[in-house]
């Protein structure tokens, strides 16, 4: 159910996704937002939000996808979870690089949050 978590602040080091979260019925809008508290130099971090009517079965497209990022910050992106009925799941997919010198690993320290927006 929405406000919450999708993806608890979480450090990573590799791509992978969060659990399914149940948004129940409802449709409207969400406001989502994606804080990242560390990182290291030369890395991304790509962040997707998708959406399932199950939680097995994902949509082939993404509902959301943040800009790729670099930095620490806090970034917000609305989300019309109209523009798929049947979605009642979401799940955060993220994907990280690294490139120039030092450890190949990438690390990032970054959580995903929803909550309904009323306008």
């Amino acid at each position: 159910m929405l406000p919450g978590f999708l993806l608890p602040e979480t450090t990573v080091q590799s791509s992978g996704s969060g659990e399914p979260v149940e948004i129940g019925p409802g449709g409207g809008t969400a406001l989502l937002s994606l804080g990242i508290s560390e990182v290291v130099e030369q890395q991304s971090l790509d962040v997707d939000v998708l959406g399932s009517a199950n939680g097995e079965e994902w949509l082939a497209k993404p509902l959301k996808s943040f800009p790729q990022k670099f930095y620490t910050g806090v970034w917000q992106l609305l989300c019309d979870l109209d523009a798929d009925a049947d979605v009642r799941y979401l799940k955060v997919s993220y994907k990280v690089a690294r490139w120039g010198v030092g450890s190949p690993t990438p690390k990032f320290k970054f959580y995903v949050f929803a909550e309904r927006f009323e306008s």
